[in-house]
């Protein structure tokens, strides 16, 4: 099938890649000229484990090209896929009033507009009132609602084998030519109306952020009583009907995703006059989990000006050079503002993060090994696998100080106190030199 994919970021880089690799012919549109002179050239502007050889291989096999205009992915696709960012308006809202205008304006005959964006409900209608609004032509269409389900760092992973694809929409005619582009995928396939279509991407987003803030709460009660959180989760996860999967304590969750999706589904059921008050408190032990982490920095080290603090870890998450809402981000910034010298290393994040005013002043180490020399205290603040296999003992002789704050749980505390170190982490006891 020939598809068009407008935005060129994350979702519609792999969404585009991906449907390219199973045979469709794509066309990826954005109005980063730059960005697109990049792709055309051959590089990636992201990192995404993959991605950078799906798209090799299917430029080279011609399925997959890139332009900067509109017109073109609309004249040569049969579906044409919205993947643009959906920033919140302060009213909790995304405007996606003139990319419709847009498409509306070269609209000449019959096409399916796909929303991948995440958006709120009622989205779909107010996009095709508008097409249909500034469509000079009078062309048929029909607006169909297509929620991504990608995680970051396995993006690729996550559209080739997906646990299921959910298509709103109004129209059999949209529904059948929706079935056909993801035949090969071999996922189960849910047809919804589309307000039902758009609830589900905010509803599946908010459920495990809930996860993380109810094991981060969790994870204060267990420091308190002198239980372990991780077996906890263990314990908790063995339920199949809850599952181990977002039940890993620690700082917060960030990114792109779950603080946007969680504020406007709160602004969603406002505006519904059916006000979610359990996803306030989501965001409430959010918000608080890394102030007790602070906390803890703060009642160790006493006084943070002008102290040398490495941190390890910039991104949202491993596997992926997106700092967007980034705990670890704000946990530099809050340093910086409390005069410590930051010294931050991170194995993909470092030349997005240098673009952060927040913290601009930070030191940025070319390994975790140099970030923690002549350091008074390690941060643990993303859990990428190299930080789990650094050489412990190379790191206690560079480091001024052996203190460990580990924010991810991601080293052993009795391996950490047999080697000499002062270490804290989540949820678990502080292990103190034996």
């Amino acid at each position: 099938m020939d598809l068009a994919i407008i935005g060129s970021g994350y979702v519609g880089l792999v969404t585009g890649a991906c449907f390219a690799d199973v045979g469709h012919n794509v066309i990826c549109v954005d109005n980063d000229v730059q960005k697109i002179k990049l792709l055309q050239s051959g590089d990636v502007p992201i990192y995404e484990p993959g991605l950078e050889e799906v798209i090799h291989r299917n430029v080279s096999a011609h399925r997959l090209r890139f332009t900067g205009s509109i017109r073109e992915g609309v004249d040569d696709s049969q579906i044409i896929f919205i993947a643009v960012p959906t920033p919140q308006q302060p009213d909790g809202d995304v405007d996606l009033s003139f990319l419709a205008r847009d498409i509306a304006a070269v609209l000449s005959d019959y096409r399916v507009i796909v929303d991948k964006s995440t958006v709120p409900v009622k989205t779909g209608e107010k996009v095709a009132e508008s097409i249909k609004r500034y469509n000079r032509h009078g062309a048929n269409f029909d607006v169909v609602s297509n929620p991504e389900f990608l995680r970051e760092g396995c993006a690729v992973a996550d559209l080739m084998h997906p646990d299921r694809i959910v298509i709103g929409a109004q129209s059999e005619r949209a529904i059948d030519l929706m079935k056909k582009v993801y035949e090969p995928f071999m996922a189960p396939i849910l047809v919804t109306d589309i307000s039902s279509a758009e609830l589900i991407k905010h509803c599946a987003n908010s459920f495990l952020a809930l996860k993380i803030s109810y094991i981060n709460a969790v994870s204060a009660i267990c420091e308190a009583s002198g239980a372990d959180v991780e077996k906890v989760a263990d314990g908790i996860g063995m339920d199949h009907r809850i599952g181990r999967d977002f039940l890993n304590a620690g700082i917060g969750y960030g990114g792109s995703c779950f603080p946007k999706d969680i504020a406007a589904f709160i602004t969603i059921s406002e505006r519904l006059g059916v006000p979610f008050n359990l996803l306030k408190e989501v965001q409430r032990i959010n918000t608080a989990q890394k102030e007790r982490f602070l906390k803890t920095i703060r009642e160790t080290l006493w006084v943070l000006r002008e102290k040398r603090i490495a941190v390890w870890g910039l991104t949202f998450k491993p596997d992926t050079d997106d700092v967007r809402s980034s705990v670890a981000i704000e946990l530099v910034a809050d340093l910086l503002r409390e005069g410590a010298h930051v010294v931050a290393y991170d194995p993909k994040g470092i030349q997005k993060a240098r673009a952060v005013k927040t913290v601009a002043a930070a030191e940025f180490a070319p390994s975790a090994l140099e970030a923690v020399s002549n350091a008074e205290a390690l941060i643990i603040a993303t859990e990428w696998n190299e930080f789990a296999n650094v050489d412990l003992a190379v790191m206690k002789e560079k480091m001024r100080t052996p203190i460990v704050f580990d924010g991810r749980n991601l080293l052993d505390p009795e391996t950490m106190r047999t080697l000499g170190f002062h270490y804290h982490s989540i949820g678990r006891a502080s292990a103190k030199p034996g």
